[in-house]
């Protein structure tokens, strides 16, 4: 009798598994990588027998929470680090394996960007609750692609919809940019955006919005990148945030506004960024002054003098009482341990100087995701009042 041919593949294939040898277990079939405390400090751990030095890197170590760095190598191979306590609050952390950054192989919760691969993990506890997912109604993140004619590619971006949304209203629209090394995928999953905006709009602290992310990161040209430190690379920064503005204001506000059903006009739009994309939102601020009524810059802030600033900025600076009038929110957020601090300050003394109404806003930490989703969580229950 002859077999069918897929029931002999599946033989061979039987006799192939039956044959190889038997797989000895190891530590890391049921290594537990992220084990919470009771007391809120946490055991990280990651099996890498043939390793010589495993280090932690993480977040909570940047903003001054915890002590990272290196691990103990147990008998079985499995290295751990107890850190902490740490406040409740939504972290990222990779393994550096013998010089070699990593991601945590037993937590599938991963942040990608276009620079890394972080690993994520949440203490929860009342602190955390606003960046939490709730048993509260949730709004949709989706992902859309538009024809860039600046850059002559397809590009991504991100969308949160609130509750129940079904386009048959015009909402207002926060444009939320993200940092060097992210792209459109980093607000919505360290930063915590959809669950944020869910929490708040359940609570009724915020108006409905539509949040859109769109990708900061640009395609580098083929040419090396300068060296950095110098005119060169200073240049070539200008003028990839240049590109940027030109990608927001030609490409991405205009799609938005066929595409989706949304409030247009300068009150009904919003502007927020950090780090890179504080510099980003800066430039577009300052270019494009009537564009958007509610403007946030986090992290960043600007290396001129005022005297230097309004001289590369004499068209805005002109416009500053029209800016007054129109602009309900302007912002500036820094952490005291962030290295934007200085070139925040020197924002805010622009502002200060030229008398732009503005407030702002020192808070602790550092330059780490465990701000800005605060800032975030802060902001967006001033817009479109």
């Amino acid at each position: 009798m002859r077999l069918p041919v897929a029931t002999l593949i599946c033989l061979l294939a039987f006799n192939a598994y039956a044959q190889m040898p038997a797989r000895t277990p190891t530590p890391n079939d049921t290594l537990q990588s992220i084990e919470v405390l009771d007391d809120n400090r946490v055991t990280l751990r990651v099996y890498a027998p043939k390793a010589d030095e495993v280090t932690l890197v993480s977040d909570f170590a940047f903003q001054g929470l915890a002590e990272a760095g290196a691990m103990q190598r147990g008998e079985d191979g499995v290295w751990s680090i107890t850190v902490g306590p740490l406040p409740a609050d939504f972290y990222s952390y990779t393994f550096v394996v013998d010089g070699v950054r990593t991601v945590d192989p037993k937590n599938a919760l991963n942040k990608q960007g276009v620079a890394s691969i972080e690993s994520m993990f949440l203490l929860p506890g009342p602190d955390a609750d606003y960046a939490d997912q709730k048993d509260v109604p949730h709004g949709v993140i989706q992902q859309l692609w538009y024809d860039s004619n600046t850059l002559g590619m397809q590009r991504r971006l991100h969308v949160y919809t609130p509750p129940g949304y079904d386009g048959s209203t015009a909402l207002p629209v926060f444009y939320l940019l993200h940092g060097g090394g992210d792209e459109d995928s980093g607000w919505s999953t360290i930063g915590r955006a959809g669950f944020i905006m869910d929490n708040l709009l359940a609570q009724g602290l915020a108006r409905p919005m539509i949040v859109v992310m769109p990708n900061g990161s640009l395609p580098a040209p083929a040419a090396t990148m300068p060296e950095r430190g110098t005119p060169e690379f200073t240049a070539f920064m200008a003028s990839q945030q240049q590109r940027f503005t030109d990608e927001l204001m030609q490409e991405v506000v205009p799609f938005v506004e066929r595409t989706l059903n949304v409030r247009t006009g300068q009150a009904n739009r919003a502007l927020a960024g950090l780090s890179m994309g504080g510099g980003q939102t800066l430039r577009v601020f300052t270019q494009h002054p009537a564009a958007f009524a509610h403007v946030a810059v986090w992290s960043a802030g600007t290396g001129e003098t005022p005297e230097q600033f309004a001289a590369a900025h004499a068209a805005f600076i002109g416009e500053v009482a029209s800016i007054n009038r129109n602009v309900r929110d302007l912002e500036i957020s820094v952490g005291d341990a962030d290295f934007a601090l200085n070139g925040s300050r020197a924002l805010e003394q622009v502002f200060q100087t030229h008398g732009l109404k503005h407030r702002f806003i020192l808070t602790g930490g550092g330059h780490t995701w465990i701000n800005w989703r605060h800032y975030l969580n802060d902001y967006a229950q001033k817009l479109f009042r």
